[in-house]
């Protein structure tokens, strides 16, 4: 990207003048703690975040602590599909053949994971050593999106100078005789700031032997999506694509207008990193002069899916940084890519939502 000019229109302020001002810090920007109370939403936590710097997002407590609304300079970034942000006592994880992940999907990043990702099916669970259920069954996606998280904590702290507003919090995946794996997240944005940094910490706290998948599905819906907005990164070769993609004709790259009942386009990337060893994709807004980019870790996350929902009261574009390929579970078993985690074996994944105001490549 060209020159950057996300400073926020009031300067932000040091510790000192940020208290001779303000007897409440949250004057410029914050951390506040709600609960939702109407629909299919009531009940869910919610960390509202603030910079001050024109970010401002949702984290959802109890979905993972994924993130949901996300709007910049008031424009929504975050994708609002129809379902909302369904409370997880609602979610029907087994129904539909294993697809009813797709009655709880919004906002900006929904989790996928942690034992499984992609599509459903069944496969071997005797590394479990429970002879009643020789095999498990998956649904679209896994179960983490929709197991609400144990808070930790959140708040703003001073680091070096500079005040980091963060939600830290822990969500447990477990059964008896099955998996242990817990999920340990951490939330910081810079006061004034404009990029999220999520760090998420996946660690097998069973005794058993675990497989472990793991994808971000991030969602960017109307107006940051809008005809005319490009996608941009810097792909090396598309391995895969879906059927829909020759059927339909419709451009990936560069974003025309919603079609009626347009068919899913799905692409598996090799991307290219940067020159800091990163993976860079993203969607820039030239008519706003907004852009919103994912910078990702390829050792963490090596495969990337781009994901296009083209159809009326859908519209939407999905970034999905993941830990496989798309064949899924099975395949991934089968030529040894699967991840196994022994007792105590973890992953960490450090992932850049970046948020701009120029979008000059």
């Amino acid at each position: 990207m060209g020159d950057d000019v996300s400073d926020p229109r009031v300067p932000v302020p040091d510790r000192l003048t940020l208290a001779r001002y303000a007897g409440d810090g949250a004057a410029y920007g914050g951390v506040r703690s709600v609960v939702l109370d109407d629909g299919s939403e009531r009940g869910i936590r919610v960390l509202e975040f603030r910079t001050g710097g024109g970010l401002r997002f949702d984290v959802l407590v109890d979905r993972a602590m994924d993130i949901g609304l996300a709007e910049f300079d008031d424009v929504s970034v975050g994708w609002r599909s129809a379902t909302g942000f369904v409370h997880p006592g609602l979610h029907e994880n087994a129904d539909e053949d294993g697809l009813s992940w797709l009655r709880s999907m919004s906002g900006l990043v929904v989790t996928g994971g942690l034992d499984h990702t992609l599509f459903g099916g069944e496969v071997d669970a005797s590394h479990y050593a429970y002879p009643p259920r020789p095999t498990v069954r998956h649904g679209l996606h896994g179960r983490v999106g929709n197991i609400p998280a144990r808070l930790i904590g959140y708040g703003q702290e001073w680091v070096d100078g500079r005040a980091v507003l963060w939600a830290e919090g822990e969500v447990r995946q477990a059964t008896n005789f099955g998996e242990h794996l817990v999920l340990h997240r951490r939330i910081e944005v810079d006061l004034g700031g404009t990029e999220i940094r999520l760090t998420d910490e996946v660690r097998n706290a069973g005794f058993e032997r675990t497989p472990h998948m793991f994808l971000y599905h991030v969602n960017v819906g109307w107006p940051l999506l809008d005809r005319g907005v490009r996608f941009v990164a810097d792909i090396a070769e598309t391995l895969w694509q879906t059927d829909s993609v020759a059927e339909q004709g419709i451009d990936h790259l560069v974003f025309d207008a919603p079609v009626r009942s347009a068919i899913e386009q799905v692409y598996e990337h090799r991307l290219v990193p940067d020159a800091d060893g990163r993976f860079v994709v993203g969607l820039h807004n030239d008519t706003l002069g907004l852009a919103f980019e994912l910078v990702l870790d390829p050792a963490a996350f090596p495969c990337f899916f781009e994901w296009l929902n083209l159809r009326e009261g859908a519209w939407a574009l999905g970034l999905e940084p993941s830990t496989h390929h798309v064949a899924g579970d099975a395949a991934a078993r089968e030529d040894g890519s699967m991840i196994w985690l022994e007792h105590g074996e973890s992953r960490r994944y450090d992932t850049v939502f970046r948020f701009s105001r120029s979008t000059s490549a």
